[in-house]
């Protein structure tokens, strides 16, 4: 199995979680747990995996999007605790934001396409103004592509993975960035994503209610609903 749990995010799901602006996701696989994205803050970060049960010492990499502090900002509190995970984040990332991450664990500067663990890619950067990298995890359904807040696109952070692993896409997660984007947009986007075969979706963070409504009403039955605490079971 797979588990994709979002440990961070504006929208509340399980009331037993704290909402902070932001995104995190953990995924478990049988070989390897990635954390992707820390949240804006340490202290919400690991609340949140507390109450979810989630030891941070079972954490092998730490997969980032892009440097906004909202994707960034509880790794230091994490690594804190003791951990020494991998870090993955773009090479276009600012030079001491990476010198301070690889002065306290292994860091690996991304830049194309990477796997990082057994059936766990990135799809490396992407964009040129804020560049950003997307998850992309195998499953038995086809890949779920997991984003931060997609500011190159959401339809191009799912192309780059489905050209970078090859194979159709089963799901789409996290931040669609259409919080302030017209109906027009946000249609261009729904047809984007039917058009790369997108079986679901599953928008988060800073995707917007507007925009949430109408991929619930695109989507039916196939569209998530998520946010903090939100648990996704997948076969492997």
């Amino acid at each position: 199995m797979v588990r994709i749990t979002v440990v961070y995010d504006n929208n509340a799901y399980d009331a037993a979680l704290q909402t902070a602006w932001g995104f995190s996701a953990l995924v478990e696989t049988a070989a390897a747990t990635v954390l992707f994205d820390t949240g804006g803050d340490a202290p919400t970060l690991l609340s949140n995996m507390a109450a979810l049960g989630i030891d941070p010492h079972t954490i092998d990499a730490i997969a980032l999007s892009h440097i906004h502090r909202d994707h960034t900002g509880g790794l230091a509190g994490l690594l804190d605790t003791g951990i020494r995970p991998t870090v993955y984040a773009p090479a276009a990332f600012p030079t001491d934001f990476k010198n301070t991450v690889s002065a306290r664990t292994d860091m690996v500067e991304v830049t194309g396409p990477m796997q990082i663990a057994p059936g766990i890619h990135v799809t490396g950067e992407v964009g040129t103004d804020i560049v950003e990298q997307a998850l992309v995890v195998e499953t038995t359904d086809g890949l779920v592509v997991v984003c931060g807040c997609a500011h190159p696109g959401v339809v191009e952070m799912t192309r780059r993975a489905a050209e970078s692993v090859g194979t159709q896409i089963a799901l789409v997660m996290g931040g669609f960035h259409l919080g302030q984007a017209t109906q027009a947009q946000i249609s261009r986007t729904i047809d984007g994503l039917n058009a790369l075969n997108v079986q679901r979706v599953a928008p988060s963070h800073c995707t917007g209610d507007p925009a949430r409504q109408a991929f619930s009403a695109a989507f039916g039955e196939n569209y998530v609903l998520i946010g903090a605490g939100a648990v996704l079971d997948l076969e492997r």
